[in-house]
């Protein structure tokens, strides 16, 4: 699912979240005993068949593995079920979840919603470094306490129609943004107050061109050592907004672009702008692979990272990396046997690439997106360089969920639109607003 989407719905979420947890305040002690006979529920946010077939299999090779742990799963659950249960406990409670919105991993470890997992890793001997990589740690973790392990990965680079660029006389995907915004411009083409092909879309509503997104190209820091908001004190997100804002102008304006843009399809179906060619070059993450295919693209398409900006140019190859999440419910007096499913759907290499393999997602471990049984072409092995770049980054967990980045987003808007001309005033203003929310988150 789109880090942007994420964000939306573990917002929404976050308050309902956050009263789940006041009878959660201490966790369960892990003391029962994972050899004898037991019974769990997983609950997991798949609702597609392919997808919901592959959690069955990855569940089935584990209790292969452990015969005496037999478990019930329960898929299309969103955060608001997860809320639920969690607050009223006892038998109906699942033991493991797993949620979509790694934006409310902050949440989840700080009111110990989700049990805090280094005594099992310690435990299983698991080293962290070893196995995942640098940003997944990171957004299973808030303020040092790990209670969410990543489940699959999603990474996000820049796809290009091949046969627009060779029209165009271009042989190879820019690596700067300023060589970015040339190609943009050569690829597109005017039809009146409208566009017969445009570049690319940079309106902050064009799907995953968003803030958080454009953002990771320069390496950002969203919140000071004390956790304030540093959206003015740190030049990235100023530089993002201005190259934002003057791509758009190049290209014709917030106005004519957002016109084009009411021409667009779904992004999650057929008529996506990028399968019909209205734009030449998206930024999307590596579930477009399938869909293209699926959606019958008549081009051939490119993938490439992102480019980046042009005193980075030596970070070339990073990009935003986001996934899912899961973890043992604080409520869970199984806690031992839950860690054994936790560990082995989240380290097991087999269990992490067939499940990869099926969903055509990022996997999240080391060893396994070096895997000979990993399915991946020339474009899939770009997503998972993207993966192993240790400068791709992600956006870090907070008290109050995803909405710093929705606030984020929201000036994002207002700037593009002209609404906001007084860019580090509103930047200022902005951390303002995420400063009082997470006040009162706390």
């Amino acid at each position: 699912m789109p880090s942007f989407t994420r964000a939306v719905i573990g917002t929404a979420a976050v308050a309902l979240l956050a009263t789940a947890c006041t009878g959660t305040s201490s966790t369960p002690q892990a003391n029962d005993d994972a050899t004898k006979d037991v019974n769990l529920t997983f609950w997991h946010g798949w609702s597609a068949p392919s997808e919901a077939a592959a959690i069955d299999a990855n569940v089935k090779a584990f209790e292969a593995k452990h015969p005496n742990i037999h478990v019930k799963v329960v898929g299309n659950i969103n955060d608001d079920k997860i809320k639920q249960a969690l607050r009223a406990g006892g038998a109906n409670a699942p033991d493991v979840v797993s949620s979509f919105t790694t934006d409310n991993v902050g949440t989840f470890c700080a009111s110990n919603v989700f049990s805090d997992l280094k005594p099992f890793l310690d435990k299983s001997g698991i080293d962290l470094d070893k196995t995942f990589p640098k940003p997944l740690q990171d957004y299973t973790q808030f303020q040092g306490k790990r209670c969410t392990l990543p489940l699959l990965n999603d990474a996000y680079g820049l796809y290009y129609n091949k046969t627009a660029f060779k029209a165009a006389g271009i042989t190879a995907p820019p690596k700067t943004l300023s060589e970015f915004d040339a190609v943009a411009k050569k690829l597109t083409k005017v039809k009146g107050d409208t566009y017969s092909q445009l570049g690319f879309m940079p309106n902050f509503h064009g799907y995953e061109s968003t803030t958080t997104h454009f953002a990771a190209l320069w390496n950002p820091t969203y919140f000071t050592p004390d956790g304030k908001s540093n959206l003015a004190k740190d030049p990235a997100f100023a530089s993002m907004l201005t190259w934002q804002k003057g791509l758009v102008g190049q290209l014709g304006g917030f106005a004519k672009l957002e016109k084009y843009r009411a021409t667009f399809g779904d992004e999650f179906g057929a008529k996506n702008p990028f399968h019909t060619g209205q734009v030449a070059m998206t930024m999307d993450g590596e579930w477009r692979l399938g869909m293209a295919r699926e959606a019958g693209v008549k081009f051939d398409i490119g993938v490439a990272p992102f480019p980046v900006p042009d005193d980075q140019a030596d970070s070339y190859g990073k990009g935003y990396l986001s996934g899912t999440v899961i973890g043992i419910a604080g409520t869970s007096q199984k806690q031992n046997a839950a860690w054994e499913l936790v560990k082995f759907m989240t380290t097991d290499t087999d269990a992490v690439v067939s499940f990869a393999n099926a969903i055509h997602n990022v996997p999240s471990t080391l060893d396994a997106i070096k895997s000979p049984k990993l399915t991946a072409d020339e474009n899939f092995k770009t997503f998972l360089g993207i993966a192993q770049h240790e400068k791709s980054n992600t956006t870090p967990a907070s008290p109050n969920g995803g909405a710093y980045q929705l606030t984020l987003q929201d000036f994002g808007y207002a700037y593009e639109a002209g609404k906001v001309t007084d860019l580090a005033a509103g930047l200022a203003k902005t951390d303002e607003q995420i400063d009082k929310d997470l006040a009162q988150a706390k």
